[in-house]
């Protein structure tokens, strides 16, 4: 056995306090199980941008108490460090908020606990909660960092946590390169009880006090509540939380609104199994099967979903032929941007400059939908907290005096609110109630106000392809995928010259470095690389325009360009 292994298997051995991770890899070592011990030691699970996420386990490179600990005591450093002041008056405070994955409540707590060693004031909340709401209680109690734990849609045996700033995003730099650097060089890790913590006071726990002014909150972003209480019974809803924590704040918000809401019993309660799905994932139909029968059998006039952590939302939507169609990500946040511009227009209420933000991989169509109302969308960085950064430099006036009304992704990720600095399922499925309602009282379903988008932007379909690279020669496979790309960039892609390159590695076009190739095609086309920060995947994401005369014609048009342009990349990274 690799003798390198076989130290850092024995070193962690000795300093894991959990009984249950330290047994597996002592068994591991005593059954020879040498492939398995090099994955879970070949490296430390990297603290990444955003955090952590990985499989549950003992081992370096795995979830468990010991990496958790060692990773806050280097952002409770970094906290330290930056705000020194704070932190000598004993006014340093963190919030910590779990879901419903196994061991979340037990990282939770550990997190908790080494703030608490280390002097920072901590509020954790009493059982699972959404991360939006972990957002929203940053700012709400003027914390300067928080955590979420939660592995948002992966599979079961994943775990992870994000880590927040003072204004309720993720960190992004230069922030997030000091905390892990930080990270990175601990060697000693403070600890402390929980009934220490407690008679101290830098153990507090939450509920209510957060709850309540959140469903306030989400409730306030809503533009036309009287349609509600007027129409709320003509709409029936089928929701399903997939096993995680969006039941009580969806249930409750639509519920006070007046709207009925049926929750697919099966998929109600936390539970980290996710039993009655393959992967928790809102953009997964078949995460959405149960839901849909339930909605088919209900007569549901739409059927809601959110992921594990409640900040992913999408929804299925009844279809002429009796069953349901699953809209996209890109299409909902066409639909959100639309009805948000138009009631902003309706009630005269349209800001100045008026603006929303999405991420470089997401549709050309929200671009189209924002000009089309007098406004602008401005691009950034796959991940919502460069959503939060481009909001934050509107408000300080950094990034010119533009007023934000909506930010999305194409991964079914949403921001209707700025009291919130996270992409919110829980709004999100409010706001689409609401819409849904709004478009019944003009005659038409959200399937026939999208045809009417195509009729006034274009037709616009989006493709996005994953391939996993496990294992210790993952990363060096797809960054060999990469710099290919890089060295003998594609004159061509599904038939289609290729126009333009652009590559984020060192920054470009005003976005931040990262690792992400793009190819503009002749014909409008965008075509999108990049490794994923949190997973062992590189994801290729393709957005066209097809205006060919009747809509038919057109998603013919575009299937066929896309379906060129899968096999082209399919036969670069294998099937």
């Amino acid at each position: 056995m690799n003798k390198e292994i076989l130290q850092r298997a024995n070193d962690y051995i000795v300093k894991e306090k959990d009984a249950d991770f330290r047994a597996e890899v002592e068994k591991l070592l005593a059954q020879g199980g040498e492939k398995e011990l090099e994955d879970r030691f070949y490296q430390n699970l990297e603290f990444g941008t955003g955090g952590l996420r990985g499989v549950i386990g003992g081992g370096y490179n795995r979830m468990n108490t010991l990496v958790v600990k060692s990773a806050t005591q280097g952002l409770a450093s970094y906290i330290i460090k930056t705000f020194g002041q704070k932190s000598k008056e004993g006014k340093l405070s963190a919030v910590i908020a779990f879901d419903s994955r196994h061991y979340s409540a037990e990282f939770a707590e550990a997190c908790a606990l080494i703030f608490a060693a280390n002097g920072i004031k901590t509020y954790l909340f009493s059982s699972m909660r959404p991360t939006p709401e972990l957002s929203f209680a940053i700012r709400h109690l003027g914390c300067d960092t928080g955590i979420v734990v939660t592995a948002s849609h992966n599979p079961p045996q994943y775990n992870g946590y994000k880590a927040y700033w003072n204004d309720g995003s993720q960190v992004i730099p230069p922030h997030d390169e000091g905390i892990i650097k930080e990270v990175n060089s601990v060697t000693n890790i403070k600890e402390m009880s929980r009934n220490e913590a407690l008679e101290k006071g830098l153990l507090v726990i939450i509920d209510r006090e957060v709850d309540e002014p959140y469903h306030a909150m989400v409730k306030t972003r809503l533009f036309r509540p009287e349609l509600i209480k007027e129409k709320a019974k003509e709409v029936k809803i089928v929701y399903t939380p997939l096993h995680g924590t969006g039941a009580q704040h969806v249930e409750k918000v639509l519920g006070d609104l007046g709207l009925k809401v049926i929750t697919v019993p099966q998929q109600r309660e936390g539970d980290g199994n996710f039993p009655t799905v393959a992967f928790p994932n809102p953009e997964e139909a078949a995460a959405l099967d149960m839901a849909i029968k339930l909605g088919i059998k209900e007569k549901a006039d739409v059927v809601m979903a959110t992921d594990p952590d409640a900040d992913r939302f999408g929804i299925a939507v009844p279809n002429r032929e009796g069953g349901f169609t699953l809209v996209t990500g890109n299409q909902m946040g066409v639909l959100l941007a639309d009805y948000i511009f138009l009631s902003l227009k309706e009630q005269n209420k349209l800001p100045a400059k008026p603006a929303m933000v999405n991420s470089i991989v997401t549709t050309g169509m929200q671009k189209k939908v924002a000009q089309y109302y007098g406004g602008t969308c401005t691009e950034c960085l796959t991940g919502f907290k460069w959503i939060a950064d481009v909001m934050r430099k509107w408000e300080t006036g950094e990034a010119g005096a533009k007023h934000f009304v909506f930010g999305t992704e194409e991964s079914y990720g949403y921001l209707v609110e700025t009291e919130v600095r996270d992409k919110d399922g829980v709004s999100a499925a409010a706001l689409t109630a609401e819409m849904t309602l709004y478009w019944r009282s003009k005659g038409k379903s959200l399937l026939d106000r999208l045809d009417d988008l195509y009729a006034i932007c274009g037709y616009w379909q989006e493709m996005g392809i994953s391939k996993y690279f496990q294992g210790p020669q993952g990363p060096a496979i797809m960054n060999g995928i990469m710099e290919e790309y890089r060295k003998n960039p594609p004159k061509t892609l599904g038939g289609i010259e290729v126009a333009k390159v652009r590559d984020i590695k060192n920054g470009a076009d005003n976005l931040p470095p990262s690792d992400v190739l793009q190819f503009f095609l002749k014909d409008g086309t965008v075509v999108s690389a990049r490794p994923s920060g949190t997973e062992p995947k590189i994801k290729f994401y393709a957005s066209c325009c097809a205006e060919a005369g009747t809509l038919t014609a057109a998603k013919a048009e575009a299937a066929r360009k896309l379906d060129a342009i899968k096999k082209d990349i399919r036969a670069v990274i294998g099937d």
